[in-house]
């Protein structure tokens, strides 16, 4: 349900509006989405005292009225009367008459000042009094008296005078006895008249609580100011309702103070009184006429809905004495009359109210106490709640800290029980996490010490390692130098190797070309010789033919025979051997060209090892460089290790 008084951004979670507020339930802890604790309304519960306001120094609990609502319909055109309170005057002495010329001068019909309503409340009780011998009631001007009573003390509510309260007065005699139309707004102390002006009891007769903190704001940003303006109807000692036993005062010049009016208000004291003496104002056993209780300890002039820095001084009071003395008038026509006894104002009084109806200004009460029910739980239940918060000892659960807001171990467990609070806005619970975390963070310290020291340990050791790893890199490095070096001049040889395999196989081709040749020679010599020895057969043939003479010939045409068969064998053997050369020079030109290629693949291979070998090198250097920033680290965080311990 929402509620009048809310809470703002700027709370803390401080826990003093739980402790300032009599209405358990009405203020409630809860964790916000960002894990602050924060202290809302719930207005089922809340009364609209304004303790919590009164006790919040963060300025994080505001209130919600008409003003903004009335001024926006006044501009529409909306037909609006005043009802001022009383306390109004006192408050405003010289702004008074201006602000109102100026809200005339914005539509406003009607001003009425609630003083002649609380003259009328006078008249109800006192004749409600003598007609239904109704003693021992309890006064019911406050709202909040009223709604304390209907949410949390029900079975007094018979006990609450049926008589409306000034500003319902004024607003019943405005609509039944004064013809005024349109709506009533009501310039109030009070935040908690809205609940009054909204509660079906009271017929709907006003439409706006505007409050006077809002009201005087509005008017100064808005320089909003007319003409004078006073009040349409004369009144009488209704003007001193707004202070602390301003009602009793008013019976007692009507009466004689030889009737006995128990006086009470303030917050914390006017409810714990109610508490304490409900039985016995319930069971009518009070010695009093009445209670004449108000909910804040100056009264009305100071009311809720009051700026500030009204109440820091007593201005508002001394201008309230003012009107008290104009409205004891002199003379003995009037029931405000100084000089006459009691019994004659009261006839006076009688007579001036003798047109109204009583009936016209009673009013009935609601039980709301079923919207705030409160659950008591078992002993099991708060023993529950105890051992959650880590309570387990009476001690324990009875420390009664307060900072939580209420004055009880207990109080707070039955708050978790019925949802109002949470463990966590316990101090003790709290301090108890805190202290199970310390022993957690010191046991955690222990182990990182212990972890600490293992890792110096390991960082010694890794950095032997380190040292023996960049020992063999140099090695390794040294190596793989002396290799790429070595490398580079096999790789020069195998080129020389190369070259002179590329010399060889031009010289077998030169070879070769000399070996056609001599084929050819051979082939010529061969047929040379093969003519040569036809010509000796026939050169013998010839010699034969001519006897003696042909005998030289003859010898010569042998010796032919024999040169030629020689060649001929000589051009034979030659071409064997040509073939044997031959083919050992194919032979050697394969082996040379299988040569060749062998020395090709070593020469590339030994192009990459030594590539891969200046790779190896870079790699060596790389590693080496990280290996000893490594090792750097590991001195330093061992350093720092050492350093910290």
């Amino acid at each position: 349900m929402d509620s009048l008084v809310f809470t703002n951004d700027r709370c803390t979670g401080c826990n003093k509006c739980i402790r300032a507020c009599e209405c358990i339930g009405a203020n409630r802890a809860v964790t916000t989405t960002d894990g602050r604790s924060k202290i809302v309304v719930d207005g089922a519960y809340c009364v609209a005292c304004g303790a919590c306001i009164d006790a919040c120094e963060h300025d994080a609990r505001e209130y919600t009225d008409d003003t903004g609502r009335f001024f926006a319909d006044l501009k529409r055109g909306e037909k609006i009367s005043l009802l001022v309170a009383p306390a109004f005057a006192a408050n405003y002495p010289k702004e008074y008459a201006a602000v109102l010329g100026g809200l005339k001068q914005l539509g406003v019909e009607h001003i009425i000042n609630v003083s002649f309503g609380a003259d009328i409340t006078t008249w109800g009780y006192l004749n409600y009094i003598q007609s239904h011998h109704f003693l021992g009631g309890i006064s019911q001007p406050c709202p909040v008296v009223t709604g304390y009573i209907e949410r949390y003390l029900p079975e007094l509510t018979d006990k609450l005078f049926p008589v409306h309260s000034p500003m319902m007065c004024a607003a019943i005699y405005a609509k039944k006895y004064m013809g005024v139309t349109g709506k009533l707004a009501f310039i109030s102390p009070c935040i908690a008249k809205k609940h009054e002006i909204e509660d079906p009891n009271c017929g709907g007769y006003i439409s706006y609580n505007v409050t006077f903190d809002h009201l005087m704001d509005y008017v100064r940003r808005e320089h909003i100011s007319g003409p004078p303006c006073q009040d349409e109807i004369e009144y009488g000692l209704g003007a001193l309702y707004p202070t602390p036993g301003g009602l009793k005062e008013n019976v007692y010049w009507f009466l004689g103070e030889s009737v006995y009016i128990r006086q009470i208000e303030g917050e914390q004291k006017m409810f714990q009184y109610l508490e304490r003496n409900k039985d016995r104002i319930r069971d009518g056993k009070t010695p009093y006429l009445f209670i004449d209780a108000l909910n804040c300890s100056d009264g009305c002039l100071y009311g809720t809905a009051v700026e500030k820095e009204k109440s820091e001084s007593d201005d508002t009071y001394s201008s309230l004495l003012e009107i008290r003395e104009r409205c004891k008038k002199i003379g003995r026509t009037s029931a405000w009359a100084a000089s006459l006894t009691p019994a004659q104002r009261l006839r006076k009084f009688n007579r001036q109210f003798a047109k109204l109806k009583l009936e016209d200004f009673l009013r009935h009460y609601t039980d709301r106490s079923a919207q705030c029910r409160i659950r008591v739980p078992s002993q099991a239940e708060l023993d529950e709640i105890f051992l959650s918060m880590n309570k387990k000892t009476a001690e324990q659960r009875s420390l009664n800290c307060s900072c939580c807001g209420y004055e009880t171990c207990t109080q707070m467990a039955q708050a978790i029980y019925n949802g109002f609070n949470h463990k966590d806005n316990c101090i003790y619970y709290l301090k108890e996490q805190i202290e199970s975390e310390h022993h957690r963070a010191m046991a955690l310290a222990d182990e990182i010490r212990q972890d600490r020291s293992q890792l110096m340990d390991t960082a010694e050791a890794v950095n032997a390692e380190l040292a023996r790893m960049n020992n063999s890199m140099r090695q390794v490095a040294e190596g793989n130098t002396a290799n790429a070096n070595e490398s580079v001049q096999v790789s020069e040889e195998i080129q020389r190797v190369d070259s002179f395999c590329e010399r060889l196989r031009e010289s077998l081709d030169e070879i070769k070309g000399l070996l056609a040749t001599l084929t050819q020679n051979n082939e010529q010599v061969s047929s040379i010789a093969l003519q040569t020895n036809i010509l000796s057969i026939n050169a013998t043939i010839e010699a034969s033919h001519a006897g003696a003479a042909g005998k030289g010939f003859a010898v010569v045409a042998g010796a032919i025979n024999d040169l030629a068969q020689t060649s001929q064998d000589a051009a034979v053997s030659s071409g064997e051997s040509h073939q044997h050369i031959e083919k050992a020079v194919k032979e050697i030109m394969e082996e040379s060209e299988g040569l060749s290629r062998v020395v090709s693949e070593v020469s590339g291979r030994t192009q990459r090892l030594a590539a891969a070998t200046e790779e190896i090198a870079t790699s060596l250097a790389e590693l080496s460089q990280t290996s000893a920033v490594i090792q750097e680290k590991m001195s330093g965080l061992a350093a720092a290790n050492r350093a910290e311990q």
